[in-house]
Order: structure tokens, then sequence, then C-alpha cells
């Protein structure tokens, strides 16, 4: 219980201090850029056409809205923080029940701990099937907060408190509203938690010397790197979700022209497929470089 609630108290600690980030990160990926790009050098040392950074678009925010507008959105985000910590140690703590059993049961003797790939397997399966519950129960909580945060874009006021929001989304949408965007989502933390521990895995048992006396941390290291690359890799669906939970919702930063009208998560896929390859094409007939994409 202890553990528990200290997971709980770190959680919303870090939710509050990176909330302004994540809300400017948000309204950059839907395409909201009211500051105009500026010169500089890249660091190679050529002039290149750069958008504002993160800071100056939180200083954009906090001249319209105060510094108290850099929070919006946090109280569904920190709800969604905390009943996922639940729903996941939950999950967690109901497999290794499950194993007390097993190992108590008669006839059964007590097997030592393998070290193999089956044990990773194992592993990412349970944590697998606690994320995914996690996430389930906590997107309602994730599809407010980002359309709280949308709304910045058109000055609305449809998604105020966190039970006008539901009511509104129920009325407008139904149930599947609550869950617009949880497909790629999913995926996307499933994809991400296989890459991670299956290289971590790899790299841990060929690439590092055992005889090591720093193991741990090395390892440590290693599972901190490979779960970095993973979020790279993995990040076009953490966009696609993001772009679909506030797509044809009434607000204007899910409409025309920040963002288009698609028809399902994979239509969105597609569009930004297409809108990169022709920024790749149209940067290779020109000399001078382009601005960075809106998408970061």
């Amino acid at each position: 219980m202890a553990d528990a609630a200290s997971q709980v108290l770190l959680g919303s600690g870090l939710t509050i201090l990176s909330q302004p980030l994540m809300y400017v990160k948000v309204l950059i990926q839907v395409g909201y850029e009211p500051l105009p790009p500026t010169i500089g050098r890249n660091i190679f040392g050529r002039q290149v056409c750069q958008l504002p950074g993160l800071f100056c678009y939180a200083q954009h925010i906090a001249s319209i809205d105060g510094k108290r507008g850099l929070f919006t959105g946090l109280t569904p985000r920190l709800c969604s923080g905390v009943l996922g910590t639940v729903v996941h140690g939950k999950v967690l703590q109901h497999y290794q029940e499950c194993d007390k059993v097993e190992e108590l049961g008669p006839g059964n003797v007590q097997k030592e701990v393998s070290c193999s790939f089956d044990r990773v397997i194992k592993e990412t399966t349970r944590e697998m099937m606690a994320r995914s519950a996690a996430t389930l129960i906590t997107h309602p909580f994730h599809v407010i907060t980002l359309r709280s945060m949308v709304q910045f874009i058109g000055r609305e006021s449809k998604y105020c408190g966190l039970c006008d929001s539901i009511v509104t989304i129920y009325r407008e949408e139904g149930i599947l509203g609550f869950f617009a965007g949880l497909i790629p989502r999913l995926l996307g933390d499933i994809i991400s938690l296989w890459l991670c521990n299956s290289l971590a895995y790899l790299v841990n048992t060929y690439a590092l010397d055992s005889g090591v006396s720093t193991m741990n941390e090395m390892k440590s290291y290693s599972q901190a790197v490979t779960g970095f690359f993973a979020s790279m890799l993995t990040y076009p669906f953490v966009l696609v979700s993001n772009l679909m939970a506030v797509n044809n919702c009434g607000l204007a930063g899910g409409s025309p022209p920040y963002s288009p009208i698609y028809t399902s998560w994979l239509d969105c896929w597609c569009l930004l497929q297409k809108e990169e390859m022709l920024k790749a094409a149209a940067s290779s007939r020109i000399c001078l470089p382009l601005c960075a994409s809106k998408h970061i």
C-alpha cells in the first residue's frame, strides 16, 4: 500500500511539473504555430529557418491566459495518472498472487528463476496486460485532457470542467467518443514495450560482460537507452492517436486548416506519410533548408 501511494504521489508530481511542456507539445502536434520562424544556425553552422522552441510557445500561452493557463487540462490528466497507476499495480499484483498459489500448491516444486528469453517473454506479457488495462480505463481522461488543451487554438470553452466534458462527449459522440485514438495508442505502447525489453535482453546477454563489477548499473543504463530508442520508433503511433482524439470534435484545432478530417486512424497515418513524402521530395529540389515540420 505504501509503495502504491508513493508511486501515485511521485507520478502526480511529475505530471504537474511536465504539464506546461505537454500542453505546448500537443498544440504543436495539431499544427498550431502562432509564432513566426526565425533564422538560426544548425550544428554544422549553416543558416536554417527554425521554429521557436517549446519555452517560447509557453511564454506565448502565458501572455494570453496567464501562468495558470499553462496548466489547462491538468485535472483529467492527474485523474488519468492516478487511476492508471492503481490499475497497473492491481493487475501485476494479481499475477504475483497467482504465482504464489502455484508455488504453494501440492506437488509443485519451486523452480529456479530463469534468466532465459522465456522469462523476458513472461514478464513482458504481464507488463503488456497491465499497461493495456490501464490505458483502456484511463483513455477517456486522456481524450478530455487533449481536447481541453486544443480548444486554446479557437479560444473555445467547450471542454472546461471534467464533468461537463464527460456530458458533452457522451451527448455528441456517445461511448465511442471517449475512446477516440485508442487503437494507435495501444499499438504504440505494446510495440514500444516489446522492442524495449527485447533489445535490453539482447544487449545485456550478448553485448555486456557479466564479469564487470558495475554490471547492474550497465543493465539499468541499457534499459533506459533501449526504452528511448523504442519510444522514438513508435512516436508516429502517439502522434496519430493524439490527432484522432481531437479530430472532428467541434473544435477549431481538430478541423481544417489545422487538421484534416480523418475517416479512421489508418487514414490519418496514410495522409501523414504522404505529407512527409511530399516534404522530402520538395527538399530535394531546393538548396535552402526548409523549416522544421509542424509535427514534432
